[in-house]
């Protein structure tokens, strides 16, 4: 599985990793059923503690996105796709909501957000 991890950001490495695996099952690229890497192999391939692999699995495990069967692996889990996709709208909701309300304050246009929101698609006109 490639993951990229990134030792200047501000969010931990377990936590890339476990955004970085939902997005892959939330893309179906990764699919119900699908054996994740195990945790020492995720950790050697990234050069990380196998700690901070098995914190990563955790976290995915209670949000619902993987199983884990003992002596055997982590799976994704058969969680509904729409689920999924609804959690992914309202975490944009929130941070669209946010950007309207600082846009606000800094007096820029609709139409001034838009053009940020088509350059930051990539879809410029």
């Amino acid at each position: 599985m490639y993951l990229i991890i990134s030792n200047s950001s501000n969010c931990p490495i377990y936590e890339q990793i476990k955004e970085q695996i939902k997005n892959k099952i939330v893309s179906n690229e990764l699919k119900t059923g699908e054996a994740l890497p195990s945790i020492r192999s995720l950790a050697k391939d990234l050069r990380i503690s196998v700690i901070t692999t098995k914190n990563a699995y955790e976290e995915l495990e209670r949000e619902g996105y993987v199983e884990t069967i003992p002596g055997k692996g982590t799976y994704v889990a058969n969680k509904n796709v729409e689920l999924i996709r609804e959690e992914q709208l309202q975490k944009i909701e929130n941070l669209m909501d946010t950007a309207v309300s600082i846009a606000r304050l800094s007096r820029i246009s609709k139409e001034e957000l838009r053009d940020m929101l088509d350059i930051l698609y990539g879809e410029e006109n």
